[in-house]
């Protein structure tokens, strides 16, 4: 224990009573007494129960190790040793961060070009709270003004090792709270991946997304336990675990995620996405969308599955979000509505809830608070062949005795929406009470349709 001991009063002073110093003090209470240099192995990936849509790339076996330096102060900037290492072990090589030692990330890292290499993160990694510097470098990624602290791409690369990646969020939830315009970097940027996996890691206070997923395919999330509230009384806001975008073949699975935003959500262009076996605490739900958010663009979700999801204190469980037909305005930094595009085949199977507002939510007026502007204008985006079944659980006090919400902005854009095996009870004992509105209600087997005005709620 000696090491964590003195590591630890080195760095009191320096971190203070802080989110970062939360973090970091679980980092060290997770490494054994005696700390080794070693090399973990790369976790095994397996598809359990459900497979994903297209057939993984393996993954060979790396030839040459490459440890990365570290000042270990906590305070200098630990970039060009990262990029050392990762430039000599590229192209068949394992970068290797060592147990019980810190990186600071104080530079946007360019790690696009990354081929057949292994990053073995068994260390703690946290990036500066210049919130100056970040936000004039930090990697622009031009959806919802969301930048990243670094792009990694490439082809047939693997993250791994047990160890944390700490976005100091906090000075970010503050920043925000005072100007929303602000650009706060997503904490792991998978972009441009081809063939890839990120396991077996610990995600904490992100400023704004924990992972954003683009242009990429056929890699996989697995083992991923997400965290971090806001230790002040400004909300940690828009956190969410993974967003995907124009990326397809992605499996998100085995993770524990507690976060304030949706738990996974499918952005524009994913396809062939399989998420499974998740825990998800304080979320949006698993969020098909927001869609149609750009007049021009054609958005497409299709071929989605979702299995196994256990869901607890969250706005919503299953969720499809679509903006109206006409510009509207959720917030001054998120506005939009008149894009086009589809949701097709998507299907939600065995969700269990506990305290969740709407067990299943389906609106084509997100962001439009004016509903006869949405009823005149319907969403350009239609949305058909949903499936959610075996929805078990109980909902909130939000909308008592209501617990679930499917409602079209018009029965020409939505077809084929299907409810089965759906028990869900809100606290005064009734039970799948739902609000619906421009649905086939015979597809919504055992539920009790309640028509009010139409609408986001």
């Amino acid at each position: 224990m000696q090491l964590k001991t003195s590591l630890a009063g080195l760095l009191l002073h320096a971190l203070g009573a802080t989110a970062t110093w939360t973090a970091y003090q679980e980092y060290l209470s997770g490494l054994p007494a005696h700390v080794s240099k070693h090399q973990d192995p790369r976790p095994a990936i397996t598809f359990e129960p459900k497979q994903p849509f297209e057939k993984f790339p393996k993954s060979p076996s790396r030839g040459r190790n490459c440890y990365v330096q570290s000042h270990n102060d906590m305070e200098t900037d630990d970039s060009p040793y990262i990029l050392d290492a990762i430039n000599k072990c590229n192209n068949g090589g394992r970068v290797i961060f060592p147990q019980g030692t810190t990186y600071v990330i104080g530079t946007a890292l360019d790690l696009s070009q990354l081929c057949h290499i292994d990053l073995d993160i068994q260390a703690y990694i946290q990036f500066t709270n210049d919130t100056d510097y970040w936000q004039a470098n930090g990697f622009f990624q031009t959806f919802q003004n969301a930048t990243t602290f670094f792009e990694l791409g490439g082809e047939d690369v693997n993250v791994y090792g047990g160890g944390m990646l700490d976005g100091n969020g906090q000075i970010w939830y503050d920043l925000y709270a005072a100007n929303i315009y602000i650009l706060r970097p997503v904490l792991f940027g998978t972009i441009g991946l081809h063939s890839g996996s990120i396991s077996n890691l610990r995600f904490r206070y992100s400023p704004q997304y924990y992972n954003f997923v683009a242009n990429s395919t056929d890699v996989v999330f697995q083992d991923i336990n997400i965290s971090g509230f806001s230790q002040s009384n400004n909300t940690a806001k828009n956190t969410d675990g993974w967003d995907t975008y124009r990326s397809s073949n992605i499996v998100i699975q085995n993770s524990v995620i507690n976060n304030g935003d949706d738990c996974v959500s499918f952005k524009p262009n994913s396809t062939e996405i399989l998420v499974q076996n998740l825990h998800c605490n304080g979320s949006h739900g698993i969020s098909v969308g927001s869609l149609g958010q750009y007049p021009g663009s054609y958005d497409i979700v299709e071929n989605v599955e979702v299995y196994n999801i256990s869901m607890f204190n969250a706005t919503d469980g299953a969720r499809i979000k679509v903006w109206p037909g006409v510009p509207s305005a959720l917030s001054g930094d998120l506005q939009g509505g008149g894009g086009a595009g589809r949701v097709n085949n998507i299907t939600y199977e065995d969700m269990s809830i506990t305290n969740v507002d709407y067990a299943i939510e389906v609106t084509q007026c997100y962001g439009q608070k004016n509903l006869t502007l949405c009823n005149e204008f319907p969403s350009n985006l239609t949305i058909t062949n949903v499936k959610i079944s075996n929805v078990h659980g109980t909902t909130s006090t939000k909308y008592e005795p209501i617990s679930g919400y499917v409602v079209c902005s018009s029965p020409s854009v939505c077809s084929n929406i299907t409810l089965d095996g759906i028990a869900v009870v809100s606290p005064s004992g009734v039970e799948d009470e739902f609000t619906c509105g421009d649905v086939d209600a015979s597809l919504l087997h055992g539920i009790n349709c309640t028509t009010v005005n139409k609408g986001s709620n």
